[in-house]
This record gives structure tokens, C-alpha cells and sequence, in this order.
């Protein structure tokens, strides 16, 4: 029979950070758990999630925890910006999309900004990246860069228009992209005058895209 400090060092070695459930799934009770605390074994990361006490700190670590403490959740508007290195910016926040009828989850850390989507727009354009040991949704650069037109009167135009002409410098061909993404969020008309400034692919395919927007 393992120890309790066995069960949890082997979940959380292979996890990195774990939800109290998963603890107790692996055999940990809520006491055992709150006494390897005070041993020093685990340490609380924040409401409902801990880590193996000393265990390195990354960059990632706090989108790791958001990711946990978010489980259907999508990193979004800056700092899905962030993780593209589509802008200057460096949230003290960690934004997260949810479905408009999701549980509202509450945290002490990492601070969370929740933006509510449903449908489509919180269904397509997400991708799957492995953070830490845990599974990150987060929005593709097209779309983050559409959903920064979409909701500019909450993160500013300057931030958007930094964000889509990193993407044009980074991703030169994925106009496309960026353009099924724009109609997703129904913003063509507000992201047109932008590309046509920026002559993005003059004569190319994408004027054929804008005209029948």
C-alpha cells in the first residue's frame, strides 16, 4: 500500500497541479490532503488546487492554474494575445472565455478575467497545447485577433491594431484565416478599412473575401 504522500507525489509529478477531486480520486481524503499541507509535502496554488510544495514556478504556471480552475474554459483577448506574442502587453489577469451559462468559478489565484461567449464563437477556432502537464485551450491567433476587434471597447483599438499587424508580420498567409474568423465574430466591416491601410496581398485572393462579406 502507498502512502498518501506516495499517491500525491505520483499525480502530481505527471500532472504538475491537480483539483482537490483529483487528489481525492487518487485515494487522498480531504484530511490527508490538509495534513500533508502542514507537512510541506503539497502546497495550495489557490481555491481548490495544489502542487508539490517547492515544485519550479514557469511562466506558464498561471495559465496552467487557470486551465485547471477553468475546465471548460478558452484563453482569450489578451492573454491569448500573450501566448502568440501577438502584443507588448502583460496582463496581471489571465482572461478566460466561458460559456455564457457556466459555472462562474472563483479564485484567489491566478486573478481571472472571464468574458462570456456562446456558440460558435466560443466553439471554433480553439486549439490544444500541453502547459505544464495540462491540457490549455486557447483560441488561434486568427481568432484571438478577430475577437480583439470584437470586443475593442474593452481592451482599446491600439491593442487590437498592435495585435493585427504583429499577425500580418508573423503570419503572412493566413489572411484567410483571419478573415473566416472576422466573420465568425461579425466584425469585416470594422476590421476592412485596416487591411485595405495596410495593403495586405493587394489584388490577392483576400479582395475576393472582403466583397462577399
Amino acid at each position: 500500500m502507498s502512502t498518501p504522500a506516495e499517491r500525491a507525489r505520483d499525480l502530481l509529478e505527471n500532472e504538475r497541479i491537480a483539483r482537490s477531486c483529483e487528489l481525492e480520486r487518487a485515494g487522498l481524503s480531504r484530511s490527508q490532503i490538509q495534513r500533508l499541507m502542514h507537512q510541506g509535502v503539497l502546497e495550495r496554488v489557490s481555491r481548490g488546487l495544489y502542487r508539490l510544495a517547492g515544485a519550479p514556478l514557469t511562466e506558464t504556471s498561471d495559465l496552467a492554474s487557470a486551465a485547471r480552475l477553468v475546465p471548460g474554459g478558452v484563453l482569450c483577448l489578451l492573454s491569448a494575445l500573450r501566448f502568440h506574442g501577438l502584443t507588448t502587453q502583460n496582463p496581471f489577469e489571465v482572461w478566460m472565455a466561458i460559456d455564457r451559462k457556466a459555472w462562474r468559478p472563483r479564485a484567489e489565484h491566478p486573478p481571472l478575467r472571464l468574458v462570456y461567449l456562446s456558440g460558435a464563437v466560443l466553439r471554433e477556432g480553439v486549439e490544444e497545447h500541453d502547459l505544464d502537464g495540462v491540457t490549455l485551450r486557447v483560441f488561434s491567433a486568427a481568432k484571438t485577433v478577430a475577437d480583439c476587434f470584437k470586443f475593442r471597447n474593452k481592451i482599446g483599438i491600439d491593442v487590437a491594431l498592435e495585435a493585427l499587424r504583429e499577425f500580418r508580420r508573423l503570419h503572412p498567409k493566413q489572411l484567410d484565416d483571419l478573415w473566416r474568423s472576422a466573420r465568425l465574430d461579425r466584425v469585416t466591416g470594422v476590421m476592412r478599412p485596416y487591411l485595405e491601410a495596410m495593403r495586405w496581398e493587394p489584388g490577392g485572393p483576400w479582395q475576393a473575401m472582403t466583397a462577399s462579406a
